[in-house]
């Protein structure tokens, strides 16, 4: 019985692995020559159409006032990086924390029991 619960766990995050992989490659394939370009291109993008004028940001980077100049291209990634891992560290310390606190809640005063 164990076996075929662990067997259809098992097939099922491998289905499941596959589909994820076949969504994040179709386009692709199905938009063959299409530009995927950033959000930040997109959005002044849409600003020039709404307003008809050019895009002129209100704030400037601050890594771009501290440093006064243009980041190049690595370092903006290595930001980019860096921030990513960050956020997924507090994430995963805050899944964990959850979950040792479900884990741990109902026997504690179980541990506490005199046996007889």
């Amino acid at each position: 019985m164990m076996k075929v619960i662990i067997k259809s766990r098992t097939t099922t995050v491998v289905i499941l692995l596959m589909l994820a992989l076949a969504l994040s490659l179709a386009p692709l394939f199905v938009l063959k020559g299409a530009e995927f370009g950033g959000s930040d291109e997109a959005g002044s993008q849409m600003v020039e159409q709404v307003t008809g004028g050019q895009y002129q940001p209100w704030a400037k980077p601050v890594m771009e006032t501290i440093i006064g100049g243009k980041l190049s291209p690595e370092m903006e990634t290595l930001f980019f990086c860096l921030q990513t891992g960050i956020g997924v560290g507090i994430l995963a310390f805050c899944f964990g924390y959850l979950v040792a606190r479900k884990k741990y809640a109902g026997g504690g005063a179980e541990r506490n029991r005199i046996n007889p």
